[in-house]
C-alpha cells in the first residue's frame, strides 16, 4: 500500500504544468502596453469649436483649456475662475516647458472671456506658443 502512494505522487507532479514563463510573457505584454500607450488630454467639458479652413495640427501640447457656451473655464476636468488661470497654465506648462497652450473656445463663447484666458496663457508661455483649437471645414 505504501508502495502505491509513493508512485500517485510522484505521477501528479510530472504531469503538473508550470505557468511561470505564461505569467512572465503576460506581465512583459502589460509593461510593454503600459509605456507605449499614448495618453489623451481632456478639459473636461465638451465644446463645439469654430470652423477653419487653416486649422492644421498640434502635436506639443502641454496645457488644454476650454471655455464653454455659458463662459466657464474648465481645465484638468475642473472648473476654474478666470483670475486662476495664469496660476493654472504656470504649474502645468512647469511640468513641460517645451510644450504650448490650446484654447477650445466655444462658438457662442464671449470674446472678453477668450482674451482674457489668452492673454493670461501668453503672459506665461509666450505669444507663438498659444493657439485656438478649430475643426477643419
Amino acid at each position: 500500500m505504501r508502495r502505491s502512494f509513493i508512485s500517485e505522487s510522484a505521477g501528479e507532479e510530472e504531469g503538473a504544468i508550470d505557468l511561470t514563463p505564461m505569467l512572465d510573457v503576460v506581465f512583459i505584454m502589460l509593461i510593454f502596453f503600459i509605456v507605449t500607450a499614448t495618453f489623451i488630454k481632456e478639459s473636461g467639458v465638451e465644446v463645439n469649436r469654430p470652423e477653419a479652413s487653416t486649422a492644421n495640427q498640434k502635436d506639443d501640447t502641454t496645457v488644454l483649456i476650454a471655455i464653454s457656451a455659458d463662459n466657464s473655464i474648465w481645465m484638468d476636468k475642473r472648473r476654474i475662475d478666470i483670475r486662476s488661470v495664469k496660476a493654472n497654465v504656470e504649474r502645468l506648462h512647469a511640468e513641460n516647458p517645451e510644450g504650448g497652450v490650446v484654447i477650445q473656445a466655444d462658438e457662442l463663447a464671449s470674446v472678453k472671456t477668450f482674451t482674457s484666458v489668452l492673454d493670461s496663457a501668453r503672459q506665461v508661455v509666450g505669444n507663438s506658443k498659444v493657439s485656438l483649437s478649430t475643426t477643419s471645414k
